[in-house]
């Protein structure tokens, strides 16, 4: 029974040590599409004019990339985002539209950047999964990191340690009676 508890527990954390591994896997090879992100607000003209662009430019493009939009003046979470983004990457968000593709940004929107945006998204995309920047890794959160391993060891050795104790005690009692 023990050798049996023991393989298990192996099983279990060889388990938990490859599952990063095989959840990373790449799929066919094909480059999955890159994030831009962009803040916004609610009745912005230059925000408007800014998802007439991504809007236009859908067809050509929109294969490279995915808009993330976050709308910054009534949500007063992805405002702190946006802070939290500008932050992170040395500048001050000053105001709507803000744009970010891979380690360029746009602070506010002109057609003047068309040309630079699509020429960002698709250098971005032509990259290795590897060498892509993606400002969302590097932002600091205050939710906890989806690290489950981390969680599924600290179960295991509570049940192991629990059950060895709830073991213990089972054998003891079966012993005095």
């Amino acid at each position: 029974m023990k050798k049996f508890k023991l393989l298990l527990v192996l099983v279990l954390v060889l388990g938990i040590l490859l599952m990063p591994v095989v959840t990373n896997a790449k799929d066919s090879g094909t480059p999955k599409k890159i994030n831009v992100y962009f803040f916004r607000g609610e009745g912005c003209s230059h925000c408007a004019e800014a998802e007439e662009f991504f809007k236009s430019i859908e067809k050509e493009y929109g294969k490279y990339y995915k808009l993330v939009d976050y709308e910054t003046w009534y949500n007063t979470d992805n405002q702190e985002l946006m802070e939290k983004v500008a932050k992170t990457r040395g500048e001050k968000a000053e105001g709507v539209p803000y744009i970010i593709i891979g380690n360029q940004s746009w602070n506010g929107y002109s057609s003047d950047y068309d040309d630079a945006i699509k020429s960002k998204i698709k250098e971005e995309y032509e990259k290795s999964d590897a060498d892509r920047y993606d400002i969302m890794n590097y932002v600091k959160s205050n939710k906890k990191d989806n690290n489950y391993a981390s969680d599924i060891v600290s179960v295991i050795i509570i049940v192991l340690v629990t059950g060895g104790i709830a073991g213990g005690i089972y054998y003891a009692r079966r012993k005095t009676a």
